[in-house]
């Protein structure tokens, strides 16, 4: 366990790619296969963090871009519906021998032009009451949802361009991990031992997800993923709390602010204990300075001692 320890200690440093993948003037030792691996599986974990981060901000945006264009459909329906009843006005007025001059401009080649001018718009108000005012403003209310489609797109179109990016840099890195030399150093991850599975007393909202979360020790970390049997270590925390009918979101950056953050000196089982500055891992609690997680790349869901030199804080979910 020594061994992961120091190579946990070093997973904050960072490798570029084109470091990583050049080749060494050296042959390494294993020890520094150890900490390599150690510092790109690490980054495979930040980027995957990051990806689920783009995937539910892309979600939003989609959703908006759906509302966007429903509003827009609305509006124009209910200019058309403004627009006929104007232009029954202005027929009538015109077979009756009355027709006003602010109606007869209405029916011009132009007649936004003219209704966006206010001493129009108050001779038309005093004529047909609040229709014509009712008529500009689903006109202007239209043109804006369909401007928030068009940005909401653009938006999500950016958002689609930087999970590639995620998903680039996240592959780069296990092509490296999966090579020749580093098959020995990942090796080496899985001979660290194993902990006792505890037996988790209680019925607290913590503790029963806890008891989900250790029924899956030895799946493997894939990033982006939530089970059932497979996951990323924000995705077995949102698996876990699912069991129970409690819904996070699958990212370590929003399952910070999900819960009550709490002391160190109050950690419960079950409780969220996060990692490094960015939030880019996250574990829960077990006791006795232990947690179960899906710590990175090439290493299974397994119980494992709190990262303390790397800890940030901590969150307690409640019902």
């Amino acid at each position: 366990m020594a061994a992961l320890a120091g190579a946990v200690a070093l997973a904050t440093a960072a490798l570029p790619v084109g470091t990583a993948a050049a080749a060494p003037a050296t042959t390494p030792s294993l020890a520094q296969l150890v900490a390599r691996a150690s510092r790109l599986s690490n980054q495979i974990n930040d980027l995957g963090q990051q990806y689920d981060g783009l995937k539910i901000q892309l979600r939003a945006a989609r959703t908006e871009i759906k509302f966007a264009r429903e509003t827009a459909r609305r509006d124009a329906r209910l200019l058309a519906s403004g627009q006929a009843a104007i232009g029954q006005i202005a027929a009538v007025g015109y077979m009756t021998g009355g027709i006003s001059p602010s109606l007869q401009l209405l029916q011009g080649s132009n007649p936004q032009a003219y209704l966006n001018q206010a001493s129009m718009m108050v001779q038309l108000q005093s004529e047909n009451g609040d229709r014509v005012t009712a008529v500009a403003a689903a006109e202007a209310a239209a043109r804006r949802a369909e401007l928030t489609a068009i940005q909401q797109q653009d938006r999500a179109a950016g958002l689609l361009a930087g999970m590639h990016a995620k998903v680039a840099a996240i592959r780069s890195r296990e092509n490296i991990l999966n090579s020749a030399a580093f098959s020995q150093a990942l090796a080496v991850y899985r001979q660290t031992g194993h902990y006792p599975v505890p037996v988790v007393a209680g019925a607290s909202v913590g503790a029963q997800a806890l008891r989900y979360a250790l029924t899956r020790l030895g799946d493997p970390y894939v990033w982006g993923a939530a089970g059932p049997s497979q996951f990323d270590c924000s995705g077995l925390v949102l698996w876990a709390y699912a069991q129970i009918g409690i819904n996070l979101q699958h990212y370590t950056g929003d399952q910070w602010n999900e819960g009550q953050h709490i002391p160190r000196d109050q950690l419960q089982p079950g409780d969220l204990v996060f990692f490094f500055a960015d939030l880019g891992h996250v574990g829960m609690y077990i006791g006795h300075g232990l947690m179960v997680a899906a710590p990175t790349y090439g290493q299974p869901v397994q119980i494992q001692p709190v990262f303390w030199n790397a800890y940030v804080g901590a969150v307690r979910i409640v019902a």
